[in-house]
This record gives structure tokens, C-alpha cells and sequence, in this order.
């Protein structure tokens, strides 16, 4: 109409929409100041601390092995490093009959030395393998307890029946002493008779208990053993191979 005056445009009409101003977000910009070069060295410091925090466990795990070593330390008894095999060393049991030592593998085998007079230490001895055997419970038909007689002194009747072939997974064989000390070997200072041996059913001595043996930790030892290596030997061995009975 003439003669009328034009109104401005509406607030959302596409004019006024076309005619607004745009507008720019800056969400980071480079600090004043701070070269690109610190800036970069920054960035990778991060990018290790993370790494860092990731292989944490890993690096824990190596340091405790390598370095703490717990698992030597939860041993009672010696580990033998390098292990000795059974040799083949002529033995004669008391009933006058002969074997090799090597006859004995496939079983544990608690060993303990003295002579045929065998002293109180010796009698001590005989008494923990036959405990440390019993305490096994169901697993003590896989341990052999072995008594090697180092001389031709004669041994006590008693001691003849606890080690004669009525006793399941008990052995009693005269070897030469200096034939013996081939293979076996005490802590220095010590003597044979002074220690309890252990021999894995392969034929290893692989373990020397000390001196004065404590039996609860002896037994502790012989039991992580036996779990470790559950299908190494053929428990109850007498039961399949039969033996002469001894005449004390």
C-alpha cells in the first residue's frame, strides 16, 4: 500500500535468521607463553606416567621373583641344585639278599644314614621317618622310608622288625660308606647321619633336611612335594612287589 511504512522483519523470519551474526566457539588454545616444544615434552611425560602405571604389576611380579624370591625362602629343607641321581651302588639288605639302589625309584624315599650300632641321633631319626611316613595319611604309600647302614655292626632285633619287610615302605641296606659319600653329601661341618635325605621318584636327591630336623616343617615340605608332583610315582609299591621276609 502506498504510502504505508515498512515493518522491520519478524525475529525468526529467514531474513533476520540470514542477517545474524556467526559466532565462533574456541574450546583450547595454546597457552601464552608455553613453547610447542615443552608442550610436546609434557604430552609424553603423561603418555609414560600411564604406561608406567599399566605395567606396574608386571615389573611388581619380575622384582619379586627375581629379587625377593619368596618361594625359596617357604623351604624347610635344602633343595639340591644340581640334582644327584641314584647311583648304581650294590646294597645288602639285612637279610642277606642284594639289590642296586636304583631298584628303589619310582617312590619318595626318606633316607637317614648311621651305622648298624645306630645311636640315640640314629634311633631319633627312625622314629621321625616313620612319623613324617604316618602323617601323610593317604598319601604315605608314596613315601619310602630308607635306612642305609654304613659298616657290618649288627643291628638291634628291634630295630630289625621296624625295618625288616612286615613294615610296609621300609628298607634297611649296608652300602659302603665311602661309596655312599659319592653321592650324598652333608652340610659343611656336618656328618651323614647328622641329616635326613630326600629323593624323588625319578631317582633324584633333591633335598637335604637339616641338622636336629624340625618334623612339622619337614613334613610341611614333603607334603607341597607330593602335590606338586602327584603323578610322578606309583604309591603303594610293596603291595605290588613282594619281598622276603627278614628273620631278625
Amino acid at each position: 500500500m502506498s504510502g504505508s511504512k515498512s515493518l522491520p522483519p519478524a525475529e525468526n523470519s529467514p531474513v533476520a535468521t540470514a542477517d545474524a551474526p556467526l559466532t565462533l566457539t574456541v574450546h583450547d588454545l595454546p597457552t601464552p607463553g608455553v613453547p610447542a616444544v615443552q608442550r610436546q615434552i609434557s604430552g609424553r611425560l603423561k603418555m609414560l606416567a600411564v604406561l608406567l602405571v599399566c605395567a606396574a604389576p608386571v615389573i611388581a611380579s619380575y622384582f619379586t621373583f627375581y629379587v625377593v624370591r619368596p618361594s625359596a625362602q617357604r623351604n624347610y629343607g635344602v633343595l639340591i641344585n644340581p640334582q644327584a641321581a641314584l647311583p648304581d651302588l650294590q646294597a645288602t639288605a639285612l637279610d642277606g639278599t642284594s639289590r642296586t639302589l636304583r631298584t628303589l625309584k619310582d617312590q619318595w624315599l626318606l633316607i637317614s644314614v648311621s651305622g648298624g650300632a645306630c645311636d640315640a641321633a640314629c634311633e631319633n631319626h627312625l622314629y621321625l621317618q616313620r612319623q613324617l611316613r604316618e602323617s601323610l595319611g593317604r598319601d604315605k604309600d608314596r613315601l619310602d622310608r630308607v635306612w642305609l647302614i654304613t659298616d657290618s655292626a649288627p643291628v638291634q632285633s628291634v630295630l630289625a622288625q621296624q625295618t625288616s619287610a612286615l613294615n610296609q615302605g621300609a628298607y634297611a641296606l649296608r652300602v659302603p660308606e665311602a661309596a655312599l659319600a659319592q653321592w650324598l653329601q652333608p652340610e659343611a661341618g656336618k656328618q651323614l647321619r647328622d641329616h635326613l635325605f630326600l629323593v624323588d621318584p625319578m631317582g633324584n636327591w633333591m633335598m637335604r633336611f637339616p641338622a636336629q630336623v624340625d618334623a612339622l616343617k619337614a613334613k610341611r615340605d614333603i607334603e607341597r612335594l607330593l602335590r606338586a608332583a602327584n603323578s610322578w610315582d606309583r604309591p603303594g609299591r610293596d603291595q605290588e612287589i613282594p619281598r622276603k621276609v627278614e628273620q631278625p
